[in-house]
């Protein structure tokens, strides 16, 4: 492959960049050449450089936002949030719908269980 960086720059070449990823993928790992094992790196790396560019996700703007961000990760349900972060289910519910605000214990198993920085849950706090 002559161009070591390729930049994907519309939704027409991601996809014949991914059917020529699919097709040399085909071909299996022990039948790829040196030089296709590369392409297909390249092909990735590009692809992946304009998903990051163009599927984002934005940055939740509130402690709650955050909260939902994480359940979704994690596809958990509220109820099962409640039992992994070891606090009440209307606690969590007061919190999340605004009726109550997030004491210490909260924040602490926020940090604890859903892995979000202290920083972070003391700004949005």
């Amino acid at each position: 492959m002559a161009n070591p960086k390729i930049k994907i720059d519309s939704e027409k070449n991601y996809d014949a960049t991914m059917k020529k990823i699919d097709a040399l993928m085909k071909k299996g790992e022990k039948n790829l050449t040196d030089n296709e094992a590369k392409q297909i790196r390249t092909l990735a790396l590009a692809a992946q450089a304009y998903e990051k560019g163009i599927y984002t996700i934005p940055v939740p703007k509130t402690l709650e936002g955050l909260i939902e961000l994480k359940m979704y990760e994690r596809k958990l349900k509220q109820k099962e949030l409640a039992k992994l972060m070891r606090i009440g289910e209307p606690k969590l519910s007061q919190i999340m719908s605004r009726k109550r605000k997030p004491d210490v214990a909260f924040l602490k198993a926020a940090y604890d269980y859903l892995g979000i920085d202290g920083n972070i849950l003391l700004e949005y706090a």
